[in-house]
């Protein structure tokens, strides 16, 4: 099989999302000078969008091509890297169980990262018992919208706790920069769609899946674990860790019950902070980490799609490829990175906040993506060398900081503090909104953000959002609305794991993974991470029985 990259076919000439069997069957004959007798086969790798002359916006395949006399066509093209061998993306299991191991794996997180850490161990024949404190799906659903509705915080059952995790209620973004040599980043999309996920993710460049899909999704995944001998216990918080000797030897439920296990995979996200707390205080070695802290940005959705697609730009163009995007960065002159964060194309700002009289800004879409604006993180790095040195765990109590002071900004029952951009660059208070209406449920108190964040981040901001409007136009939209505050971009600690064994470097049996543990920033990355630890889990546990 070749795979055969940078095959680009003028968009118009498509359907909808590819273009005519024959017409990419034509690309290829052309491109690697054979009659079509000697095309067998072929098959989409990767569709991805060329925007760069808005005038003549392409599709660019990435195409897997069987065909007669392969060696002579590799000969012949030898010095072309666009035309190779295509690589085996198939998932090999590393380990199956031959017998029941007792105690059995725990998995403590039903995220993307416990989610695949589970399917794994599941389909090898490990049993896992996995350990969710929120609840399951639908349940969940519900206590998030009594928060976005009625402004009521259910602590443990929230936009960040719960089956699916934090990326449940997001974009359902499936795109990821990680190194992935052994293409696990393929097997977890081929799971999502075998649990309802559109086929169209296998391709598309940037595929997403939007929060109404996932839900079921997930559902069909916990069926599948359950199936194959896991367990799943939801409200069932792990409220201590076991540890003697430096190795794992159990945990206790909120309950009082003990389920003993010597395999522990940690995989809690981004914001069990409470578990943080626990297991630097029980001796597990945690570090610091940098992360990102910044505001929630609103435009219309038009104009994003305007400036982006600028003469090719009509309702036929938007049919194809959809709401556009942006990825922005700026480099202040302070020294400070401002970048745009987890953009959501016809989306909304959420409350994602999951301790009471906090708040805390996230984006979401539906898979549509046809909502009347477009919003995205407009956030700035900070590290733990200069911005909160001393303890592992001073990150995490910054964004606590941060986030009780946007409470009281946003005038109590969590509504956000929000302002402006016209009024956030002239560092005035905003009383009233213009052109764009903000999405964020249970509302927005305009106010003036000034104090929201570190006088350094809004001075490196002031600076990125006129920069910002040179690459989009209209970025610095008057009318458009700042939402804060943005502090859940990444875990703010690393549970610091041993390279080989992926256990923690002070705790035999304890397996940090995905996001909460340092190791992932998203659905894809976390899932991938969730695998390469159930590997790590089923080799060990297949060396002691």
């Amino acid at each position: 099989m070749l795979r055969i990259t940078e095959i680009k076919l003028p968009i118009e000439l498509a359907d909808t999302l590819i273009h005519q069997e024959d017409q990419i069957k034509a690309a290829i004959l052309k491109r690697l000078e054979i009659p079509e007798a000697d095309l067998i086969s072929f098959s989409i790798f990767k569709r991805g969008v060329d925007a760069r002359k808005s005038h003549a916006i392409l599709y660019v395949y990435s195409l897997d091509v069987e065909v007669k006399n392969e060696a002579k066509i590799l000969a012949k093209f030898k010095k072309d890297p666009h035309i190779k061998l295509a690589p085996d993306t198939s998932y090999h299991f590393v380990a199956k169980a031959k017998q029941a191991s007792t105690p059995r794996p725990i998995i403590v997180g039903f995220g993307p990262a416990g989610i695949f850490a589970a399917l794994i161990l599941a389909q090898s024949g490990f049993n896992p018992i996995v350990l969710e404190r929120g609840k399951e799906v639908r349940k969940r659903t519900k206590d998030t919208w009594g928060l976005w509705r009625k402004s009521t915080l259910n602590p443990e059952s929230n936009v960040q706790f719960g089956e699916g995790g934090a990326g449940t209620f997001s974009d359902g973004k499936l795109y990821s920069q990680i190194k992935d040599p052994k293409h696990y980043g393929r097997k977890v999309i081929q799971e999502f769609v075998k649990a309802g996920a559109p086929e169209e993710i296998m391709y598309v460049s940037h595929p997403h899946i939007g929060t109404f899909r996932l839900v079921g999704m997930v559902e069909e995944m916990r069926n599948t674990i359950i199936s194959l001998g896991g367990e799943i216990r939801f409200e069932s918080r792990v409220v201590d860790i076991h540890i003697e000797n430096n190795q794992i030897l159990g945990v206790t439920l909120q309950t009082g019950e003990f389920i003993a296990t010597h395999h522990l995979v940690l995989a809690v996200g981004h914001s069990a902070r409470d578990t943080f707390e626990m297991i630097h205080n029980k001796g597990v070695y945690v570090e610091a980490k940098p992360f990102s802290v910044g505001f929630r940005i609103e435009h219309p959705q038009s104009l994003i799609d305007k400036a982006r697609y600028g003469l090719s730009y009509s309702e036929d163009l938007l049919s194809k490829v959809g709401a556009a995007d942006y990825k922005l960065v700026h480099h202040a002159k302070n020294g400070r990175s401002v970048y745009s964060f987890c953009m959501c194309p016809g989306g909304t700002v959420v409350a994602a906040a999951s301790e009471p009289e906090r708040v805390v800004t996230n984006g979401m879409s539906q898979y549509s993506r046809n909502e009347r604006n477009a919003n995205a993180g407009i956030v700035v790095g900070i590290t733990p060398e200069v911005d909160y040195p001393g303890h592992p765990l001073a990150g995490m109590e910054l964004q606590r900081k941060l986030e009780s002071h946007a409470y009281v900004l946003g005038g109590s029952n969590y509504q956000a503090p929000g302002q402006l951009i016209g009024d956030f660059l002239a560092n005035r208070a905003s009383t009233q909104l213009g052109e764009v209406i903000p999405s964020y449920t249970p509302g927005v108190h305009l106010t003036n953000l000034d104090t929201a964040l570190p006088e350094f981040a809004i001075t490196a901001m002031r600076e990125a959002i006129p920069a910002f409007a040179k690459q989009i136009k209209g970025f610095d939209l008057p009318d458009a609305v700042l939402t804060g505050v943005e502090t859940r971009t990444s875990s703010p600690i690393r549970i610091k794991r041993d390279d080989d064994t992926l256990e923690s470097i002070n705790t035999k049996g304890l397996y940090p993974c995905g996001e909460g543990a340092g190791y992932a920033g998203g659905i894809l990355s976390a899932g991938v991470d969730g695998i390469k630890v159930a590997e790590a889990v089923a080799l060990s546990i297949t060396k002691t029985i």
